[in-house]
């Protein structure tokens, strides 16, 4: 079938199950049981990736208020708190930075104004400084015709346009140069400005200190990060004073001018916190050997700009990911694809016969990583509710971690600074993203598809476990190892909490359900999961626990250990 012609069956065909299947917008929670149900699951994620619970952007309200639910669930089934001073939280060194409004850009006979000229925010890693800088053009962003080199760029600020179909621009912080090339040689640069027109964006004309969740910075490394360029937003004007011609008059590699940068930096501390629990093993010998279990905690938070119409938006999302969402990072689609992209229309009526528009700007994080949380939950209670006698062997530490999305920094944090001896810890069971993987949402997908990553990375025991554990399952698993390939450019080992537990040696297995079209979108909410789906997940991990804790040894690591402080790629 030709992308045009199957794109009408995928305009369609969505709207029709929206209408006659979709799960209600609002559900009301029911007592959890002991069993891992899709019921428990639905009532438990209905109340995580609730609207109130604003995005559980690590440093805001709604992830205090998530971690706030957690800890509650904990408590009640009786886990042993292995936080700070006695109770469930771990506390984790995070800060709010912004440039002063007092920030200037001087060239040549021009001093640019911050908030009027050039923008900073929030980002990863400690900026590079910018004071004394050469100016360079580096062309539009994404143009991969004779990129600059790294030589080229080293040391310098780099005036780019955004891309075409338009962009963000930058803001303070890293620019991470994922997927080599061009991107990797930028990443050398002291700073890149990127010009978003005649006038700063509203949300970027912004001075004092930015809305919860933005500007953040994590204090708990135990070595310094490294330095990243700094990102800036600028205006059209500041671009010619930084270049000495117009932007339409500037040639990729021109030189500019010479900077002189007084920036000042403003810092705050923000609430961000691990959710750490223990349930104890019954065997005297082995109960101080753990297995731990996790997920993060936190999301996005909330959409900037004005809000968006959801169901279309959810639909067009899932159009568009079944014609280009296998793409790798750094793979564009074909020009067939682009063109199919180009022509989705989506017939709405059926959904405005259930509901008139639905305006959304919360990112909900229902599958990102309510699903793995709530599952991490269903596994707990069904461990608690065991007669002592029948728990396993080895404890089980349960850790939700905070600031997944801004850099594993949770992850990070508990590896470093361990509620246990580190090395008593003989594997962690990671879930992030276990509520989706059907058909509709990938087209590999179906309901027994199921990624593991990093599962023999460390520990071939560990892997062949996990593959005799699901044999035994009553409707087994098609394990997806694809994204767990040596040099897979979407680097997904290194993307998920687990990474900072094999970091240290400590064999991992990274369950997932995968990517799909309403990843990192306001449309990610709990009426889009395959509980069904998502309950199996939960049950073949807590199968896996049983099986590793109650093992009369450790699984066997008998791979090449990483360097804890150095870089992973996968």
């Amino acid at each position: 079938m030709s992308f045009t012609r199957m794109l009408g069956a995928l305009a369609l065909f969505p709207v029709a199950a929206l209408a006659q299947q979709a799960l209600p917008l609002k559900h009301t929670p029911s007592p959890t049981t002991a069993a891992i149900t899709a019921a428990d699951l639905m009532t438990r994620l209905y109340i995580f990736a609730d609207d109130s619970m604003m995005g559980r952007q690590t440093g805001t309200p709604g992830h205090l208020k998530a971690t706030v639910y957690i800890e509650a669930q904990v408590r009640r089934l009786g886990l042993k708190p292995a936080g700070d001073n006695g109770g469930f939280f771990q506390n984790v060194p995070v800060a709010q930075r912004w440039m002063d409004a007092s920030s200037t850009i001087t060239v040549g006979g021009t001093t640019l104004a911050y908030g009027k000229d050039f923008a900073a925010g929030g980002g990863r890693g400690e900026p590079r400084p910018i004071d004394g800088a050469e100016v360079i053009f580096g062309g539009p962003q994404g143009d991969t015709a004779n990129p600059l080199t790294a030589e080229q760029v080293r040391g310098k600020l780099v005036v780019m346009t955004a891309p075409a179909g338009g962009g963000r621009g930058g803001r303070f912080g890293a620019f991470g140069g994922r997927g080599g090339g061009a991107a990797a040689a930028l990443a050398e640069a002291a700073g890149i400005a990127t010009v978003v027109g005649e006038q700063l964006p509203p949300q970027l004309a912004v001075t004092g200190r930015p809305r919860p969740g933005q500007g953040m910075t994590f204090l708990g490394a135990l070595t310094p990060a490294p330095s990243v360029a700094m990102t800036l937003s600028i205006t059209a004007k500041a671009a010619e004073a930084l270049l000495g011609v117009p932007v339409s008059q500037a040639t990729k590699g021109m030189a500019g001018r010479t900077i002189k940068a007084a920036l000042k930096m403003d810092e705050a501390p923000v609430p961000a916190r691990n959710v750490v629990g223990i349930l104890q093993g019954s065997d005297p010998k082995l109960k101080g050997e753990y297995v731990a279990i996790g997920a993060h905690n936190d999301h996005i938070g909330m959409r900037a700009g004005t809000p968006v119409d959801h169901d279309s938006l959810h639909l067009y999302n899932e159009a568009r990911y079944a014609i280009t969402g296998m793409l790798s990072r750094g793979q564009q689609p074909s020009p067939e694809q682009m063109e199919a992209v180009r022509n989705i229309h989506i017939n709405l009526d059926s959904v405005r016969k259930l509901r008139p528009v639905r305006l959304d700007s919360i990112s909900n994080g229902a599958d990102d990583d309510g699903s793995g949380t709530v599952t991490v939950l269903e596994i707990a209670e069904r461990f608690a509710k065991l007669p002592k006698a029948q728990r396993p062997k080895r404890s089980l530490l349960f850790v939700w971690h905070v600031g997944e999305e801004n850099g594993l920094w949770g992850s990070q944090y508990v590896t470093d600074h361990p509620p246990v001896p580190r090395d008593s810890i003989v594997a962690q069971l990671n879930m992030d993203m276990v509520g989706r993987g059907e058909k509709s949402d990938l087209p590999v997908g179906g309901p027994d598809y199921l990624q593991l990553v990093g599962s023999r990375r460390l520990s071939t025991e560990l892997g062949d476990l996990m593959e005799t554990v699901n044999k035994a399952q009553k409707m087994p698993f098609r394990f997806d190892y694809q994204f767990d390939a040596n040099g897979h450019p979407e680097n997904i080992y290194c993307r998920s909490d687990h990474y900072n537990y094999a970091r240290y040696g400590i064999p991992v297995v990274f369950a997932t359900t995968g990517l799909h079209g309403d990843y990192h979108q306001v449309t990610d909410e709990p009426q889009y999961i395959a509980y069904d789906h998502m309950a199996r997940v939960g049950n073949l991990m807590y199968d896996m626990a049983v099986r590793v804790a109650d093992l009369d040894h450790r699984p066997l690591v008998d791979k090449p250990k990483p360097d804890p402080k150095g870089r992973c790629q996968q």
